[in-house]
């Protein structure tokens, strides 16, 4: 392993940990040149696990794609690394008791329904690049498609109170 700050390859382990679902080793590390800590991340690597393209064409599965896309529509929204980091574990883990060839469009499918129940803003990004939206009926569609009325912020009074439609005060 190399040294993050001085590229020095010696160094020693701190502290291991499995990872919550054992599928990777969490390893703290200390340089011996330079005295720099930094973590690193030991996991199975998958090399046999192929993604077949829209356009028909085949390459492996890449981990750090997929996570970088749903990081995407996460973006600016409150949601923690760990949370991200679940869920990619999930989908990694469902696509890896399946088929050694998965679909894109399977594995786009796999992440809007976790991402459904997460967070409808990423849902909707995502959705907007897997979907191939072109006009903004299409993303209307998608808002109608969840199924939900929009939720009352708890930080931002109401502009008109049922109470206050009800009895004809607006």
């Amino acid at each position: 392993m190399r040294c993050p700050k001085c590229g020095s390859r010696d160094d020693k382990v701190i502290d291991s940990r499995q990872s919550r679902d054992s599928s990777s080793i969490r390893r703290r590390r200390q340089c011996l040149k330079c005295g720099y800590r930094f973590t690193t991340y030991e996991e199975i690597e998958r090399s046999d696990l192929r993604v077949v393209k829209r356009d028909r064409t085949h390459e492996p599965f890449d981990r750090r794609k997929l996570a970088g896309s749903i990081a995407k529509a996460f973006e600016k929204r409150s949601t923690s690394l760990l949370t991200l980091e679940q869920l990619v574990d999930e989908i990694v883990h469902d696509l890896e008791t399946g088929d050694r060839e998965v679909q894109s469009t399977a594995i786009g499918a796999k992440v809007l329904e976790k991402l459904r129940g997460i967070d409808e803003v990423a849902y909707l990004r995502y959705a907007s690049i897997h979907r191939r939206f072109e006009d903004v009926d299409q993303f209307v569609d998608a808002i109608h498609a969840l199924g939900k009325a929009a939720k009352p912020d708890s930080k931002q009074r109401e502009l008109f109170p049922p109470d206050q439609v009800s009895h004809g005060r607006v």
